[in-house]
């Protein structure tokens, strides 16, 4: 290893953090090395190393090598330590004039690292903010620019345009030029390309270009306005190239800011750059009302440009990534995949997802075979077939579904799985003053301004300064034909050129340069009409040197002009966004989003076992029949409820102590029929001896809607749904409960609807939800109804307001009507599996602390299970179209229709609904609308 002062270390195969590393780590290793450094072992370091030399910055001259021994000798006295633990290397000849140095290896290596980086910096990888290239991409467009490749010329072999910019500019390998060449042609990696290809120059799906001696390229008119204009008018500075031979620009004169339109990304020394690009007329946009408002906020210039619009089009999933990307110049945008769901067969419903534009720098072939593999290894279920029928036409890939298969989900899941949805991710670095900055939305634009004021004040002195000139000779010419007759007679007189010259200058008071032009003029110029050219000229070139002054007496003026030279490009060349921002979410997908949101059965047993089961696991039955096992239940378990809900519902648990909990449908595994089901205390965080007594499904928390609580002993309460649209795991309080009692029943109601109540022994109380009091959550309620001395509450339900509208006034009810015999009714289940259907116009309304009407007369040791409120749906014969699910707590299920069961007076006993010879009481039973149930599934009835 060679460290000296005029020599950097070739690094350029280690990370920065390996380099770095490497020499603070050996450095560390000598400073903090327990034993000594022996003389032996360091002279014999020495002859293992020979080139790891220490040189002297401050001598250039070399002393005559000593012999072996000597230099041993020399080597060990030399060896000590500095004051901070450091081996070094000590001058012990100074007298001799020794050239030894004293320096550190880890302070060496970290400024020799750090002068490869900045060249790396500057010279490579980073983009300049003005201009928005890379040392390459501008010596690419230059020499293209001497070439003539012009977009009004015919095309020319990219192997010129490399072997001119490596002969002249770039002394790097020729696959890199020309990698960069093709980047800047091809549609889908820049927003507007710069260079016109003709050709193979690459694709989308990552196929490699074809050779440099076949493809043909020329410079784009869009280039050649707003990157080459104004080049040969000093508006920047020329540097000398590689080897001193010629001149190149170390800028071009943008007129755009060119970083932001196309982008750039780069991997330098410790930093890399990853900017997006954007649409050109909403950069106009943005770049005017900076001009104007140099205070703009940012969220006022994403008004007008909302953020990146990539070539490959694509959706961009939300504007807070953007919002930070343009503060602080780093952030995150999710781009997502423009999709259309198309139906292939409307016999067979069968669709597919057509892929049609994908996220930028996406491979397209690695894509479609992600999605296969995916497929074939079953990660990625419901997909029959893929096919890319991309043409030049534009993108399409085609991904046929399975029968049955939800295209959402299957969307949803694409998005999770493969890069259909990707990030990009936004790191805006760029070279500013000769330094490496990241920097916001504004701050680019700002130093693109500042730039473009400086390139327009440059070209305006150039400007001022040839029309100043050229006036000054015009005004001797004009001189020069108002005195023809004696201008010829001294050119007559005059032997020599000189001395014709210095007659003129003599004679008129002109200037050499004066009369030099006055002498050049051929004699067919010397007409009347000439001198009118002349006079012309003169007035042409006053009026643009006071407008060229005018221009550069205020920098108001010189924004202006940008503005208007910026307007001009955008009436030019813009073009419609490509990519959509959706007003949506991060674009990140949780569980919900790849999860059918199919309808369920939950299973609740009275020792906290749930399950969710397919509602097809129950066909239909007859009513009397014994119906069908819900499952093994664990010894001394019964069935506590069953009901209806959607794999996305927010499950509601409320436990018998008035604790509230949450979780989502889908959270509970799916089981067999025969499953037994998963603990409570593995999804919800209850207490030792907590049981839950009632379930609400919930799709959307409304502000109409509320929960009705009723307890054992017959404590009711209203609470606005909303109150429980947060829930934290360990549950919260739903209702206060005096000691002894427990909450058992909670019901969904809105103020319009109406409530029935029923107690073990049949009594039932009808009243309007309006009159409950609506309490918040920690309350105990007002008292529901009297009970008797051993009764106690057994079911309530909810009557809803649309189907209260259908009937008569309650008050106008009375019982010398007789029996209404259409709905709505009250559906009564007893626990010894008997039922019967009461009309609703039975019972009139009553206030609540009532002992109620007798809505069952039951036989001895038989009590009310449940009531219900049937009618909701009618079939065109005026009959329920409902269904009840019944639960014995063997955990029998029986699931029959409600228009199979008789319509009978209140104090009637009802019909057999369930045999339970040996399958003990009715545990509980749940109502089944028509909504819910499967057209196959209501036509599919099985007997007994």
């Amino acid at each position: 290893m060679n460290l000296s002062s005029t020599q950097t270390p070739n690094l350029s195969n280690f990370s920065p953090s390996m380099a770095l590393s490497s020499a603070l780590k050996f450095s560390s290793f000598l400073r903090l090395s327990p034993f000594p450094f022996h003389p032996t072992l360091l002279s014999r370091l020495r002859r293992t190393s020979p080139d790891l030399r220490f040189l002297s910055s401050a001598s250039s001259s070399r002393r005559p090598l000593k012999t072996t021994q000597a230099r041993r000798r020399d080597e060990a006295a030399a060896a000590a330590e500095d004051g901070n633990g450091s081996v070094v290397v000590k001058d012990s000849i100074r007298n001799e004039g020794g050239r030894v140095v004293v320096t550190e290896l880890h302070k060496e290596a970290t400024e020799a690292y750090m002068a490869y980086a900045m060249s790396v910096l500057l010279g490579r990888a980073l983009p300049d903010v003005r201009d928005g290239l890379k040392p390459v991409h501008r010596r690419i467009l230059f020499a293209m620019h001497e070439l003539g490749l012009s977009s009004k010329k015919p095309f020319k072999k990219c192997a010129r345009v490399v072997g001119e910019v490596l002969g002249k500019f770039h002394p790097h390998g020729d696959s890199a030029v020309y990698e960069s060449l093709v980047r800047m042609a091809q549609d889908f990696s820049l927003r507007c390309p710069l260079i016109q290809g003709h050709g193979n120059f690459g694709s989308i799906d990552a196929d490699p270009p074809a050779a440099m001696r076949y493809t043909e390229c020329k410079l784009d008119e869009l280039t050649e306005a707003m990157l080459l204009a104004d080049l040969e008018l000093d508006t920047v500075d020329f540097v000398p190239n590689f080897d001193n031979s010629q001149k190149e620009p170390s800028l071009l004169p943008a007129r755009l800011p060119n970083l932001l339109l196309n982008g750039s990304s780069g991997i330098a020394v410790g930093m890399a750059t990853n900017i997006p690009p954007h649409n050109l007329g909403e950069l106009v946009d943005v770049l005017c009302v900076l001009i104007h408002n140099p205070e703009a906020t940012v969220q006022e210039l994403l008004e007008y440009m909302p953020g990146p619009d990539f070539p490959t089009g694509g959706l961009i999933m939300g504007n807070l990534g953007i919002l930070d990307a343009y503060r602080t110049g780093r952030g995150r945008v999710v781009v997502r995949g423009k999709t259309d769901i198309e139906l292939l067969d409307s016999k067979t419903k069968r669709t597919a997802i057509i892929i049609k534009e994908i996220p930028y720098q996406t491979n397209k072939a690695s894509l479609v075979e992600k999605i296969a593999e995916l497929v074939e290894s079953k990660s990625l279920d419901g997909i029959s077939d893929i096919r890319d029928e991309s043409d030049r036409t534009g993108m399409r890939v085609v991904i046929e579904l399975k029968r049955g298969s939800e295209p959402l989900i299957v969307l949803n899941n694409l998005y999770r799985l493969t890069s259909l949805q990707s990030t990009f991710s936004c790191n805006m670095v760029g070279i500013l003053n000769g330094q490496p900055k990241q920097m916001g939305l504004k701050e680019l634009l700002q130093a693109f301004i500042d730039f473009r004021c400086s390139v327009v004040e440059r070209r305006a002195r150039y400007k001022l300064s040839h029309a100043q000139e050229r006036r000054h000779i015009v005004e001797g010419i004009l001189i020069g034909f108002g005195n023809l007759d004696e201008v010829i007679r001294i050119i007559r007189e005059s032997s020599s050129n000189s001395i014709a010259s210095a007659g003129l200058r003599n004679e008129f008071n002109l200037s050499e340069k004066q009369a030099e032009a006055l002498l050049d003029i051929s004699l067919r110029r010397l007409s009347r009409r000439e001198s009118g050219n002349f006079e012309a000229e003169s007035q042409s070139l006053t009026e643009q040197i006071s407008k060229l002054e005018e221009l550069l007496s205020s920098r108001k003026n010189i924004l202006e002009l940008i503005e208007q030279e910026a307007i001009e490009l955008k009436n030019k060349f813009t073009g419609p966004r490509r990519s959509i921002v959706e007003d949506t979410d991060d674009g990140q997908l949780e569980d919900i989003d790849v999860i059918p949101n199919d309808e369920m059965l939950l299973a609740l047993s009275e020792k906290g076992y749930v399950k969710r089961i397919n509602p097809s696991t129950f066909n239909l039955q007859n009513r009397g029949t014994i119906g069908k096992s819900a499952g093994k239940l664990r010894v001394n378990d019964s069935m506590s409820d069953f009901l209806v809900c959607r794999a996305h519902d927010h499950v509601l648990y409320f436990s018998d102590k008035g604790i509230v909990y949450s979780a989502r449908a889908y959270k509970i595994p799916e089981c067999s029929r025969t499953a037994a089901g998963t603990p409570l205390l593995q999804i919800l965080s209850l207490s030792d001896g907590e049981r839950i007594t009632s379930i609400i499904p919930v799709s959307e928390f409304a502000d109409d809607q509320f929960l009705l609580m009723l307890t054992m002993q017959g404590y009711i309460k209203r609470v606005p749904l909303n109150s429980f649209s947060s829930i934290r795991s360990t549950g919260i309080i739903a209702i206060q409960l005096v000691p002894g009692d427990e909450l058992k029943w909670v019901r969904l109601c809105t103020n319009d609807d109406f409530v029935a109540m029923a107690s073990h022994n049949g009594m039932v109380i009808l009243s309007l939800c309006s009159k409950i009091r609506t309490l918040g959550r920690n309350t105990r309620g007002a008292v529901a109804m009297r009970l008797k001395e051993g009764d106690r509450m057994a079911s309530v339900d909810i009557i809803s307001a649309a189907l209260w509208n259908n009937l008569e006034t309650v008050s106008k009810f009375p019982e010398s009507r007789g029996k209404r015999q259409s709905g709505p009714w009250l559906l009564f289940v007893s626990e010894s599996g008997y039922g019967k259907r009461v009309p609703l116009s039975s019972f009139r309304m009553s206030p609540l602390n009532r002992i109620g009407l007798i809505g069952y007369k039951f036989a001895a040791e038989d009590n009310l299970a449940a009531v219900f409120i049937v009618g909701f749906s009618l079939a065109e014969d005026g009959e329920s179209d409902e269904q009840v699910v019944l639960v014995s707590q063997s955990g029998t299920v029986n699931r029959i229709k409600v228009r199979d069961i008789s319509i009978q007076s209140r104090f009637a006993r009802g019909v057999i609904l369930m045999r339970l010879d040996h399958t003990g009481k009715i545990q509980s039973a749940s109502l089944i609308s028509a909504a819910d149930c499967e057209p196959e599934e209501a036509l599919a009835i099985a007997q007994g």
